[in-house]
């Protein structure tokens, strides 16, 4: 799976979006990049890091944002004008909107990289709280196994002692019996085997996690902590 940032851009300009792109690739890292167009939306495509809307109608934006709802993580508009970014600030709290000035391509890249640092980071965060939890599950899994183990081997050894005393008397069943019981005493030392290299493994982790002891360069010299 790519960590490349992804990055939609939504506009019915296609200089904002050919100034914009072209302005993206003389950054160190440049997102993987898409164009859309307002009246299209990104509805039903993958998920996106963040969406950059160009200027629009004030009416065409609400459509535009519900569109992109749930499809985009943090969204930044660039708005004609003072007011009318004042205005999308306090209808929308949550979309950053940047007036459109002089040198904005600029300060709309600087915005947008730093955003997309918090949501790697925040990807990040999610990816590794995700392994945590599958780690936990696991690690409860062992434990359950290596609690287990004593139980499984007595009840193995039961096993084991039923089908060779079975299998000591020849008289006792036919042919096909006798290949009944031996294929159950086969999967039971097959078991046994398992539940041993459960117990080697269980050894060579707590060897692994030892602190490692004094090593001794021979007699009369001084010990050497590793």
């Amino acid at each position: 799976m790519s960590l490349q940032p992804t990055v939609v851009i939504i506009t019915e300009d296609a200089e904002f979006s050919r100034l914009l792109s072209a302005r993206w690739q003389s950054e160190r890292k440049v997102p993987e990049l898409t164009i859309a167009s307002s009246n299209v939306g990104v509805s039903g495509r993958p998920g996106f890091d963040l969406a950059v809307i160009g200027p629009v109608p004030g009416e065409s934006l609400k459509g535009i944002l519900g569109a992109i709802h749930g499809s985009v993580q943090s969204v930044m508009v660039l708005a004609d004008g003072l007011d009318n970014a004042a205005r999308i600030r306090s209808e929308y709290p949550r979309v950053l909107v940047l007036p459109k000035h002089e040198g904005w391509l600029d300060t709309l890249v600087m915005f947008a990289a730093e955003i997309l640092r918090r949501v790697e980071a925040q990807n990040r965060a999610s990816r590794a709280e995700a392994t945590q939890t599958v780690l936990k599950r696991n690690s409860v899994l062992g434990q359950y196994v290596l609690e287990m183990r004593h139980s499984l081997n007595n009840a193995l050894t039961s096993i084991l002692g039923h089908s060779e005393l079975l299998m000591m008397q020849p008289g006792a069943m036919g042919a096909s019996e006798r290949t009944q019981v031996a294929t159950i005493r086969n999967m039971g030392l097959r078991m046994h085997e398992i539940l041993q290299r459960f117990s080697s493994l269980e050894k060579e982790l707590t060897v692994a996690e030892t602190p490692p002891e004094m090593e001794w360069r021979g007699p009369g010299r001084a010990a050497v902590v590793q």
